[in-house]
């Protein structure tokens, strides 16, 4: 993978983790509707308490708000081009996969494609919101985020050494190494 395409991937997720850790450490996932789907009002509902959260937890000023706002919106804007703005489509995708006797490969790569392209054209907005948000942060607030970062475990529920397991109650903080 060309290396631009991996820190673009790199930083939309870790911008991602950042707005969904947050969200995740007001109390899981069943504060995300019913079966892991929202409806627009619940998805507006979240992103105002991340914001007062986030806006309070980093002692936000009006403008650096703003910015966190923005990159808020992005982020939305890539998760609805990711699913292609169906509740649920994701899954039904991922059935269809695995729907008759074989798993359908054409179709596996066919999704693999359209959820690439969408990153990969959404992925400059997201990334320049995330920098104006960080950017706009005191070094004390860029800090907060860092430490928030490792120790939430980084991104995708990972813990900070990048395994699985160290947080969020699936395991010891101070497993030993595998």
């Amino acid at each position: 993978m060309k290396t631009w395409i991996k820190r673009t991937l790199i930083a939309t997720v870790s911008a991602g983790a950042l707005i969904a850790g947050v969200a995740y450490s007001q109390g899981g996932p069943h504060h995300f509707g019913r079966h892991g789907q929202m409806s627009e009002a619940d998805m507006a509902q979240m992103r105002e308490r991340m914001t007062d959260r986030i806006s309070k937890e980093l002692a936000l000023d009006a403008t650096q708000k703003q910015y966190l706002v923005a990159l808020g919106t992005q982020l939305e804007a890539q998760r609805k081009a990711m699913s292609g703005g169906q509740p649920g489509a994701m899954r039904e995708q991922m059935q269809a996969l695995i729907a008759g006797n074989q798993f359908d490969v054409a179709k596996a790569q066919t999704l693999v494609n359209e959820k690439t392209e969408a990153i990969r054209l959404q992925s400059p907005q997201v990334i320049s919101a995330a920098a104006t948000f960080f950017n706009s942060l005191k070094p004390e607030q860029q800090q907060k985020v860092r430490e928030f970062m490792n120790r939430r475990g980084g991104m995708m529920g990972h813990g900070p050494e990048g395994r699985p397991g160290e947080h969020r109650g699936h395991g010891p903080k101070d497993a030993p190494a595998r």
